[in-house]
């Protein structure tokens, strides 16, 4: 199957794993609407994208102007959403149950509130795919926040799988891949991070956005696939 002709919106498509996905969509031929928190990282992203691609700002944690960007762009065929901050990694001693909230405030009730209004301008035969992380299986001191949420991601899925049937509900776990996920660490330590993580993995290497945005491709055009959590992680959660 390929994505030609349909219309794919992708929320956090301006950078990173969103933004492989938006320009592998669209290198299928697919219509592709990205939006951002950003209107510079949105204008950056239409300069990278092919002609005919459209962009929005948009504050995934604001219902109403979620309500109101789903009401402007009309139907669609897939919603892809990928939107976060930087990674939280702190000890639970140490923890701002402040910042914790806010992290969760993007991360999972900003896709709730996509898919929420989303929905009903998905057409026959489409599908959401939402972003987890393998840290819902392997948690690590300092994972508290993080795990939480990719557990609560996990278990979404599959609740929305059953109540928006026959919309297929997806959702893709990657391992370390090089983004600006990882902005928050000092340049050493971050380049540290991953030339470790590189010597652990079975495929001798960490991930690239493109990896990871095939995942998300294969599940918008496969149509027997639901409820699934599929894991682009370079072995690392057998390790």
């Amino acid at each position: 199957m390929s994505l030609q002709g349909q219309r794919i919106v992708v929320i956090g498509g301006t950078s990173g794993i969103g933004f492989a996905v938006a320009r592998g969509a669209a290198g299928e031929g697919a219509e592709v609407v990205v939006a951002s928190r950003r209107k510079e990282s949105v204008d950056a992203a239409l300069e990278r994208l092919p002609e005919g691609a459209e962009g929005h700002t948009l504050d995934a944690t604001d219902e109403e102007a979620v309500r109101g960007f789903f009401d402007r762009i009309g139907g669609f065929d897939h919603l892809v959403y990928t939107a976060g901050e930087s990674l939280l990694m702190e000890t639970l001693a140490a923890s701002d149950l402040g910042r914790a909230r806010r992290f969760l405030d993007t991360r999972l009730w900003g896709a709730y509130t996509a898919v929420k209004h989303a929905a009903p301008s998905i057409r026959p035969g489409g599908s959401v795919v939402l972003t987890t992380g393998t840290v819902a299986r392997r948690p690590m001191p300092g994972t508290t926040v993080a795990a939480s949420l990719c557990g609560a991601m996990e278990s979404l899925t599959r609740a929305l799988a059953l109540e928006l049937a026959p919309v297929r509900v997806n959702i893709v776990s990657p391992g370390v891949v090089r983004t600006d996920l990882w902005r928050d660490l000092p340049a050493g330590d971050r380049e540290g991070l991953y030339t470790s993580m590189a010597g652990s993995l079975p495929v001798g290497r960490v991930g690239e956005p493109t990896d990871v945005a095939e995942a998300y491709l294969y599940l918008m055009r496969g149509g027997y696939s639901t409820g699934s959590v599929v894991t682009v992680d370079g072995g690392g959660t057998l390790v």
